[in-house]
C-alpha cells in the first residue's frame, strides 16, 4: 500500500483525493464508506476488500467518528503520518471551513437543506452504498454461510438501530464465523503495514487517556469557561461511539448549559451540519465559532475541530498495531471472515435505514437511484462524474416540480 515516491509529495495526492471526497461525499458516515470503497478498492487498488472490510471492522469497534478513522488509516498506510494529516485535513476542512462560515453568518441555512441538488447528493448517496454492498458482498460472502451471517447482522441492526446494534452485530458475527466457518489457506485475510510500532501504538493510548483524567481536574481547579469547554468536547470525542448524530447529546451538554451557545443557535447550526458534506463531528468546528467567551470565531472552530478529532487519531493509533498482529494469526482467520460478514450485513442494513429512507421519497428519486447504480457498476463512470450528474438531476427535478 505504501508508494515509492517521496512522502511528502505522496502526502500531498492524498490530500487531493480526499479533498474531492470532503467536497462530494454526503450522505453520513455510512456513505463514506462507500465512496472510500468506490475510491480505494475498485478505482485506485490501494487495499483489497477483505483489508478494506478488516479496516472498517476495527474503527466500528473503536470510539469516535467511523468513517473519518477509516480515512486517516487509508492515509497512514498510504503516506505515513502526513498521509494521516493529509487525508483528515482533505475529508474534513471543506465542511469544517463551510460551518465556520455559517457561524459568521456568510452562509444562508435558508431552504439549503431542502434544495433540490442537495436531495440529489442524498439519492447518490443509495447507489454508492448499494454498489459498496454489492461489491463486498460478492467477495466477502461468497458462500452461504457468510450470507447466513451477513442477514443475521443486518437483523440485528435494524432490530437495535444503534451503535450498540453495529458492535452486536460484529460481536454475534465473529463468534459465529470462528465456531463455524471453515476456510482455505488462500482465504485468508490481506492487510497494509501501518508504520505504527507498538511502542508508539501504547504510547497513544496512554496520550488518548491522559485528557480523560486531566482535563476535569484542571476544569474543576481553574474553574476557567475555556477549560470546560474543551474538556467536554475532548469527552465527547473520546466516549462516544457510532458517528456524528451520537455526539450531538454530548456536545449539546457541553455549551448550552454553561450559556456558551444558545439553544438555538445550536439546533440551526445542526441543520446546516446536514447539508455538507463530510463527517458530522465537524459540527464541533460550528459551536466554537460562534461560542460565546474568550474562545470564539476563527480560532475557536478551529481549535474545537483539533481537540474533538483528536481522540480519534490517538485511539486509531494505539489499536492499529496490535489488530495487525491479530489479523497475522491463522486461528483469528475464522474469527475475522465472520466480522468482514457481518461487516456487509450493517451496510445492508443501513442502505435501508438511515440512506434509504431519508432519501427516496417517490418514483422520480427511485429512477434517479437507479440510473446512478447503473452508471456506477455497469457504466463504469467515476464516483465525482455520477455525484455531478445526480446533482444536476435533482436540481432540474425541484424545478419541474417532480
Amino acid at each position: 500500500m505504501r508508494h515509492a515516491d517521496t512522502p511528502l509529495r505522496e502526502a500531498w495526492r492524498v490530500f487531493l483525493i480526499f479533498l474531492r471526497l470532503g467536497l462530494t461525499s454526503f450522505g453520513g458516515p455510512i456513505a463514506h464508506l462507500g465512496y472510500f470503497r468506490a475510491e480505494f478498492v475498485d478505482r485506485r487498488r490501494w487495499l483489497d476488500d477483505r483489508g478494506y472490510s478488516d479496516l472498517v471492522a476495527l474503527c466500528q469497534f473503536l470510539p469516535g467518528p467511523t468513517s473519518s478513522q477509516v480515512g486517516m488509516a487509508l492515509g497512514l498506510g498510504r503516506a505515513g503520518w502526513p498521509g494521516l494529516l493529509a487525508a483528515w485535513s482533505g475529508f474534513t476542512l471543506p465542511s469544517a471551513l463551510a460551518l465556520i462560515l455559517f457561524a459568521h453568518g456568510i452562509m444562508q441555512r435558508q431552504g439549503l437543506a431542502e434544495s433540490g441538488w442537495v436531495h440529489g447528493l442524498k439519492i447518490v448517496a443509495v447507489a454508492i452504498v448499494a454498489q459498496a454492498v454489492w461489491g463486498m458482498a460478492r467477495s466477502l460472502c461468497p458462500d452461504r454461510p457468510r450470507i447466513a451471517l451477513a442477514v443475521l447482522a443486518a437483523l440485528l441492526t435494524l432490530a437495535l438501530p444503534s451503535a450498540i446494534g453495529q458492535v452486536a452485530a460484529i460481536l454475534v458475527a465473529g463468534l459465529l464465523g470462528g465456531l463455524t466457518l471453515r476456510l482455505s489457506q488462500s482465504a485468508s485475510s490481506t492487510t497494509p503495514a501501518y508504520p505504527v510500532s507498538r511502542r508508539a501504538g501504547i504510547a497513544a493510548l496512554l496520550l488518548f487517556a491522559l485528557p480523560l483524567i486531566g482535563l476535569p481536574l484542571w476544569a474543576a481547579a481553574s474553574g476557567s469557561s475555556v477549560i470546560a469547554l474543551l474538556e467536554g468536547v475532548y469527552r465527547a470525542g473520546a466516549l462516544v461511539f457510532g458517528g456524528g448524530h451520537v455526539v450531538l447529546p454530548l456536545l449539546q451538554a457541553s455549551v448550552v448549559p454553561q450559556g456558551l451557545v444558545d439553544n438555538a443557535d445550536f439546533l440551526a447550526g445542526y441543520g446546516a451540519a446536514q447539508a455538507v458534506p463530510g463527517p458530522l463531528f465537524t459540527f464541533a468546528a460550528y459551536l466554537g465559532a460562534i461560542a460565546d467567551g474568550p474562545l470564539h470565531g476563527w480560532a475557536g472552530g478551529l481549535a474545537l475541530l483539533g481537540v474533538i478529532f483528536l481522540p480519534a487519531v490517538l485511539i486509531l493509533a494505539g489499536a492499529l498495531p496490535f489488530w495487525q498482529t491479530l489479523l497475522r494469526r491463522q486461528d483469528i482467520q475464522t474469527t475475522i471472515a465472520g466480522i468482514n460478514a457481518g461487516v456487509v450485513g450493517i451496510l445492508l442494513s443501513a442502505l435501508y435505514d438511515p440512506v434509504w429512507t431519508s432519501a427516496i421519497h417517490g418514483k422520480a428519486d427511485f429512477g434517479l437511484a437507479l440510473a446512478a447504480f447503473a452508471l456506477l457498476v455497469f457504466g463504469r463512470l467515476p464516483p465525482v462524474v455520477v455525484v455531478l450528474l445526480a446533482a444536476v438531476a435533482g436540481w432540474i427535478m425541484a424545478g419541474a416540480g417532480i
